[in-house]
């Protein structure tokens, strides 16, 4: 699956706890056809051998939708289910020691909340960049906050793509205009709503005036 920048421009995440009366796979298929450009499937509670069946079918899923599929954390799960990717955060697995594994073309995204962070990162052969929290954020209530000046001066010390993440809503997205990212990643926006593929395709909208696209 070819990565660009333009994949970022809403990035969905998954989050189990909204599923309701849906299944996971419905959800992400809504927000799908709703227009989200990458899916990230997160998935903390499964077994391997469930997360890479499950991992496996939602990556079928994306392809038929022409969206890249990554799995959080993961990376067994995401070679063995033939995801095209995977984003780790900075406790997890090096980047450059999925690199040398994995290859070119596998997408890795990495976390990073700091310049320093960033560029070790991209230097590491990150593909992009998720920069958070933004805002407090429903599902990582200690996650740590970043300022809109962080964001900004991370976005400007590297020349891979980045997506800001955490707590974002249509109601505050427009706080970051001017931040320099190419797109942003949202779990509760997207997976959280009752209609998701309506919300998902107003959020869409607004994210591009936000990104100048």
């Amino acid at each position: 699956m070819t990565f660009n920048k333009e994949r970022l421009l809403l990035y969905g995440v998954t989050d189990r706890r909204f599923t309701g009366g849906r299944t996971l796979y419905e959800q992400i298929e809504e927000a799908l056809m709703g227009g989200v450009t990458m899916i990230q499937l997160r998935e903390k509670e499964l077994s391997e051998e469930a997360f890479v069946r499950e991992a496996s079918e939602v990556g079928e899923l994306c392809r038929r939708y022409g969206a890249p599929f990554l799995v959080n954390d993961n990376v067994e799960v995401a070679v063995k289910s033939g995801a095209d990717g995977v984003h780790v955060g900075m406790e997890d697995t090096p980047v450059a020691e999925i690199r040398k594994r994995c290859g070119r073309d596998f997408i890795i995204g990495a976390t990073a909340k700091t310049v320093t962070q960033a560029q070790a990162a991209e230097a590491a052969g990150a593909d992009y960049l998720g920069v958070g929290a933004v805002f407090p954020s429903p599902t990582k209530k200690n996650a740590i906050r970043i300022t809109a000046e962080d964001l900004k001066q991370i976005c400007s010390s590297v020349s891979i793509p980045v997506v800001a993440i955490g707590g974002i809503s249509w109601e505050n997205v427009t706080e970051l205009s001017g931040g320099g990212m190419d797109g942003i990643a949202a779990v509760s926006a997207i997976f959280g709503v009752k209609d998701i593929r309506r919300e998902t395709a107003r959020l869409k909208e607004k994210v591009k005036a936000v990104v100048g696209v």
